[in-house]
């Protein structure tokens, strides 16, 4: 796939992923307090109470708590953002999906992004910033923008789309040695970058919906 002639814009690309978080959050709230409502818009129709009239509020309580988690542990977004001020977009010509996680913050993908002819791409831990779950079909085949130092991670921008992942080394530990070896400019843009340290570890409950 030749590459594309213009990198995309920084800012519509943040501007996309805050306005699909903003939708996905409205979309939550309103389904939690829908179900923590239903019960008593029963009980004002004139429908009998039974065992089964409270299970519509813990199932409402459970989508504000799990969105309450991923906003508040889920920072993405401003990670992505603080990447794409310190690295310029490269383009790589090759994505490759090797497998996907459902986890409590959001599908984990593990991923590959290289450029044909070149060799040791790391495989990657990619988290959509949007939080939408779906892997970005447009992504297979093709390749993705990049910005970052990928030993201490960065993120990936699928063209066309502005789907926005934001990525770190699958096995952080492996690349602790290239990390501490890495030239004092390369590690202070990657601490200008908060890309030092592993910034979304792996949540202890799974949760699938």
């Amino acid at each position: 796939m030749a590459t594309p002639d213009l990198a995309p814009d920084v800012e519509r690309v943040l501007k996309h992923n805050r306005r699909k978080w903003v939708k996905h959050a409205r979309g939550r709230i309103g389904l939690g307090l829908g179900l923590i409502a239903l019960p008593l818009l029963l009980h004002v129709m004139g429908v009998p109470d039974s065992f089964f009239t409270p299970l519509p509020v813990l199932a409402g309580f459970f989508v504000l708590l799990f969105l309450f988690i991923r906003a508040s542990r889920g920072r993405r977004l401003a990670a992505c953002e603080k990447v794409l001020r310190t690295y310029p977009l490269e383009y790589h010509t090759r994505v490759v999906k090797k497998s996907e996680q459902w986890l409590l913050l959001g599908t984990v993908f593990t991923i590959k992004v290289s450029t044909r002819g070149q060799h040791g791409a790391p495989l990657m831990r990619a988290i959509n910033a949007s939080t939408v779950r779906r892997w970005p079909q447009s992504a297979e085949g093709g390749g993705a923008w990049v910005a970052g130092d990928l030993p201490f991670g960065g993120v990936m921008i699928v063209p066309g789309t502005n789907d926005m992942l934001f990525m770190q080394p699958a096995e952080w530990q492996k690349f602790a040695d290239k990390r501490e070896q890495a030239e004092p400019s390369r590690s202070a843009k990657a601490q200008q970058a908060g890309l030092t340290q592993l910034v979304e570890k792996e949540p202890n409950i799974t949760y699938f919906y």
